[in-house]
């Protein structure tokens, strides 16, 4: 299937910035823009995962280390970035942790780190891209949110609440900056099988029961959030703003 894939003329040395783009669903969206010919720069904490990927890719590729939590890193990260590829078409705010948590044991501190990695680096970092896709005439944002609260999923409250905030983030978003032709939108992922759910929530049980509440039969791979992000990037998606895309199987 993946053999029959669209190819984007209007991705083709498009600059495209993603954070969390070395591992995971990130990493995925990493390896399409760079198949479909993008100027691509990805922002990471994880300098072995990040330099992994650079290799395996040829050097085909820019990248930049930084702890999206502290906003004065990442926006000089975006400004290197942006030196090195030019002025973002498109952003992608992937990066997330969905850790397991329960709500008797959040501390402040806790609460505050989860927001930052969650919620807070994707409002900063559309706030460091805007001005050069104003400048450029115009471009996608693509916020990446979860299922997980529309599910009313339990076991990570402050995880569904950043997740939750994303949607609302988007929105208003899209219309501060539907004026300079950027558009904004949020990808839906639903139970994508990366490597991290296998290795630490992945079950027989839980795999059972998910595809019960599923409409199609299959597992989700990250690719397929990969493809949804790639057409919301390129021009064929010129007229969507403000929405949600979900890849979840049909599992709401």
């Amino acid at each position: 299937m993946q053999d029959n894939f669209a190819i984007y003329p209007s991705l083709k040395n498009m600059p495209v910035i993603i954070t969390g783009g070395a591992s995971g669903i990130g990493e995925q969206i990493t390896r399409a823009f760079v198949a479909q010919g993008s100027k691509v720069g990805f922002i990471d904490s994880n300098e072995d995962a990040s330099h992994r990927l650079y290799n395996d890719l040829s050097g085909k590729l820019n990248f930049e280390i930084c702890d999206l939590g502290q906003t004065d890193d990442l926006k000089k990260a975006f400004s290197s970035l942006i030196t090195e590829i030019g002025q973002p078409g498109a952003l992608v705010n992937n990066a997330a942790r969905d850790d397991r948590h329960s709500w008797q044991e959040v501390t402040s501190e806790y609460f505050d780190d989860r927001i930052a990695t969650n919620l807070k680096h994707q409002f900063f970092s559309i706030q460091a891209v805007a001005p050069d896709m104003i400048a450029r005439g115009g471009g996608s944002i693509i916020n990446l949110g979860s299922n997980s609260w529309w599910e009313a999923g339990g076991g990570f409250p402050i995880y569904a609440t950043s997740k939750g905030a994303v949607h609302g983030l988007t929105r208003t978003m899209a219309r501060d900056l539907g004026g300079h032709r950027i558009r904004v939108n949020t990808v839906v992922p639903g139970w994508i099988m990366t490597d991290r759910q296998k290795e630490l929530w992945v079950t027989k049980d839980a795999l059972e029961k998910h595809q019960e509440r599923q409409c199609l039969p299959d597992l989700i791979e990250p690719v397929y959030v990969a493809r949804m992000v790639l057409f919301l990037a390129s021009e064929d998606s010129a007229m969507c703003s403000a929405n949600n895309y979900m890849v979840e199987a049909g599992s709401i």
